[in-house]
């Protein structure tokens, strides 16, 4: 396939439509999927047994598609509005003519996690306050009420089907890495600890069997998270898996089965458990494989509703019959001029780091780590000889997976095979994997990316060790950050977008949910652990930057303010540093949008800042992406 010129290949990959949190309707009758067939993202109905699909809205969701959707009555959808991506949402609703008004507007960041039957009753987390709690909002009365009031921020909350119980989750103990399962009435009233776990691990109530006598939920006391269902009678649990992680999902109607997801090698499996046991993984090719929506998955008594991708095919949405392990395509990927075969797939592989490279450590000097067998993706793409785009993910509890990812295509379209490393601290491998993290920002995890850049180089002479970028965004952007003064001999250019560097100043101004359950959880406080703060804070050592650099942010970012951007570069200056094309680096602030966005108008934009930096800065031999 070939393409007149590089704008021709922006745009299209980045107009390619794209759809976001599927969910079914409480009678199974209609799914709701914000989809951008039309260049924005829109609010579609497709119904369930025809597969016709209806646009219902016309400007009045979100631009950018991050937050999900939940239906109340069969006749309503809500929604989670923010102004320009800065995620301090409002809840609105939305019928199915498309007419839109708010619900819930009040100040914070707002988060829909449970409604009644009827639709009149809506639970949601805030941060209205400060800390993130659990509220209640009842639209007849347009009455919002405060129902908890924890230190640490309380959510996950799911109601029971009488609607007279709710269940949620946040952490008493003294032990700041423990979280727990509380039931309360309806009201806030009476919540009791259910005492799911050992103290010290993390669990979550996940949904109420349809009886209401039982409670799915999840836990990783035995390392590896695992669901298990709670009978209130008894007050015992039965718990289910244990050998590959486990995320619990949903019962489903008739109360005797439920879903997890399951996560193995980067790949992730959708499965259905008995009550006794038993477990049948969906028949779906490998890659991620998904339950679809933050509600009801279930369609009809056999008929789930599942999306299905691998790293070269991008998303469909399925109804999967357990009948006869047949699917039935309610909303097929759109793949515009391209073919699923112009897309690099992934190699998955593994390579053991004790977290020291070989290469020099500029920053801190750190001994050998624990070696541990760490699992990467490489993109090959096709380029020889090919530079090569080290891409650690966000985070940093999350991971990278046999997904497509357009970002990935699109760099692997212009001549740049692409490295992911799940490093220490990654997702889908248990618990013990995950606190390697803990107090160690910038230690072990950022040398296990070094370590596997340095392995692929060694084990493929197609790569170019002489062209060599880390890029990444969020915690990849605090990754980008590091690699570049921790190891400039290394990187031959950076691109940090969305990134932290300076982590005192995002303790301070960052959300308070995040400030408790992400940096304290993983760092302790400033004035607990004050030396390590500084220390790992990449503006401490702007001074060893050696290569071009790139700073993209957003001036809505409420995760990571723009101040972590504007800081970096400020130091920089201070150390004699020259912004611009032909200089040391080069500063893009983002208006109208946060924390990323999936609105194509914006990836568009954030397109164009990549290639045009990496072309002038690295450069392939590559005129036209597709040739």
């Amino acid at each position: 396939m070939r393409f007149d010129n590089v704008d021709d290949v922006l745009e299209e990959l980045a107009g390619l439509p794209s759809f976001q949190h599927p969910t079914v309707s409480p009678d199974g009758s209609t799914i709701a999927v914000y989809y951008d067939d039309s260049g924005r993202n829109e609010l579609h109905l497709i119904d369930t047994d025809t597969g016709e699909s209806r646009q219902v809205t016309d400007g009045e969701v979100p631009r950018n598609a991050r937050w999900y959707l939940k239906w109340g009555s069969n006749d309503e959808v809500f929604f989670h509005m923010d102004e320009g991506g800065d995620e301090q949402n409002d809840i609105h609703v939305v019928d199915r003519e498309g007419n839109t008004e708010p619900v819930v507007e009040q100040a914070g960041q707002n988060a829909l996690q449970a409604v009644s039957d009827d639709g009149r009753v809506l639970y949601f987390g805030s941060s209205r306050d400060g800390q993130m709690n659990v509220y209640r909002h009842d639209r007849d009365a347009d009455e919002t009420t405060k129902l908890t009031d924890y230190e640490r921020a309380a959510g996950s909350t799911t109601l029971s089907p009488n609607g007279e119980r709710i269940a949620f989750s946040t952490n008493e103990a003294d032990d700041f890495e423990n979280q727990d399962v509380y039931v309360a009435d309806a009201d806030g009233s009476n919540p009791r600890n259910l005492d799911i776990g050992e103290t010290g691990a993390e669990a979550s109530p996940v949904d109420f069997s349809p009886d209401g006598d039982h409670l799915l939920v999840s836990d990783n006391s035995e390392d590896v998270s695992r669901a298990g269902v709670y009978e209130f009678e008894s007050g015992e649990v039965t718990w289910y898996g244990g050998e590959s992680e486990e995320s619990p999902v949903a019962f489903l109607d008739d109360g005797d089965r439920f879903l997890v997801h399951r996560t193995r090698e980067a790949a992730v499996a959708p499965v259905v458990y008995d009550l006794d046991g038993e477990s049948r993984e969906l028949d779906l090719p490998e890659g991620v494989a998904a339950f679809a929506g933050t509600g009801r998955t279930q369609i009809d008594d056999d008929r789930l509703l599942v999306t299905h991708t691998t790293p070269s095919t991008r998303s469909d949405l399925l109804a999967y019959d357990l009948t006869d392990d047949t699917t039935e395509t309610l909303l097929a990927a759109d793949y515009g001029p391209f073919d699923p075969n112009d897309f690099a797939d992934a190699a998955f592989f593994t390579f053991e780091s004790d977290g020291v490279p070989e290469t020099r450590q500029a920053a801190v000097e750190h001994d050998p780590y624990d070696t541990l067998e760490i699992e990467g993706l490489l993109y090959d793409s096709g380029e020889r000889p090919s530079p090569l785009i080290v891409n650690p993910h966000g985070g940093p509890r999350a991971a990278d997976y046999r997904n497509f990812d357009l970002y990935t295509q699109f760099l692997v379209s212009r001549g740049y095979s692409v490295l992911q490393v799940n490093y220490r601290g990654s997702t889908g491998r248990g618990r013990e994997f995950v606190r390697e993290l803990y107090d160690d920002w910038g230690g072990a995890e950022q040398g296990d990316v070094a370590v596997g850049t340095e392995h692929v180089l060694a084990e493929h002479d197609y790569l170019d060790s002489d062209r060599v970028v880390v890029f990444g965004g969020s915690y990849g952007g605090y990754s980008a950050y590091w690699q570049t003064v921790q190891y400039p001999d290394l990187y031959d250019a950076g691109i940090a977008w969305i990134g932290l560097t300076d982590l005192e100043r995002m303790f301070e101004t960052t959300m308070p949910h995040f400030r408790t359950e992400l940096m304290e959880k993983n760092l302790g406080t400033p004035a607990d652990n004050p030396d390590l703060y500084r220390e790992r804070s990449p503006v401490e050592h702007a001074g060893n930057l050696a290569c071009p650099l790139l700073l993209v942010h957003g001036v809505n970012d409420s995760r990571v303010p723009v101040e972590q951007a504007r800081l970096y570069c400020d130091r920089l200056d201070e150390l004699g540093y020259e912004e611009g094309e032909a200089n040391d680096y080069e500063y893009v602030e983002l208006g109208e949008e946060g924390h990323a966005s999936s609105d194509i108008d914006q990836k568009i934009r954030l397109f164009r800042i990549l290639d045009d930096f990496l072309d002038r800065r690295v450069g392939t031999t590559v005129e036209a992406a597709g040739d």
